[in-house]
């Protein structure tokens, strides 16, 4: 019995637990490390802090871009909520450094715009223990810069970009995961380099 409902959930072309469930644990190793690298960031010293935001932009911004030339905001109207360069770019500029690209990354399909977004939005859940270490800093340029770790706090972004993940009936899932792994490996990436 089991395994015939097994074979209708991939007649359909989705599995019974989802897109989302998929996207995870097709991307739970590259999850688990670039929480492993981003830990070595002292966030409550201002070097540390502006190591980890230097790091972020470096994947961020180049991620951003490629969402904007395959027309995220089509997909997502609210995109400019959602945008974070700015925000990064602005606590960088009160630590005394600019935001940079340092990595590279290929152009999105529509499926990759979802992949890609899952990682992006995913990554302000992880924002709100950020800012609790932010928040024991003693130094107040480290307190006072936090436009990205802040960015959309209130509003219902991950739970929207959930809603449009469930029901986009033309994603291709495998797109989706790769295009989520690349945006993990560039945040690895920009560690390094950081």
């Amino acid at each position: 019995m089991l395994a015939g409902v097994s074979d209708v959930s991939t007649q359909v072309g989705r599995s019974f637990s989802g897109l989302r469930e998929r996207l995870r644990d097709a991307t739970a190793n590259a999850h688990r490390e670039l929480d492993a690298q981003l830990s070595s960031f002292d966030l409550t010293v201002l070097s540390g802090y502006r190591r980890f935001l230097q790091a972020s932009a470096g994947a961020l911004l180049p991620l951003e871009a490629a969402l904007v030339q395959a027309g995220v905001a089509r997909m997502f109207p609210d995109w400019r909520e959602r945008a974070r360069s700015a925000a990064i770019a602005t606590d960088l500029a009160q630590l005394g450094s600019a935001a940079q690209s340092t990595v590279s990354v290929p152009p999105l399909t529509r499926s990759g715009v979802l992949g890609t977004l899952y990682v992006l939005e995913g990554s302000r859940l992880g924002a709100k223990f950020l800012l609790k270490a932010v928040a024991d800093a003693g130094d107040p340029c480290i307190g006072e810069a936090t436009a990205y770790l802040s960015h959309g706090a209130g509003k219902r972004l991950w739970q929207s970009f959930l809603a449009k993940l469930q029901n986009d009936e033309a994603c291709d899932e495998d797109e989706a995961i790769e295009s989520a792994r690349v945006a993990f490996a560039a945040f690895e990436q920009a560690a390094d380099r950081a």
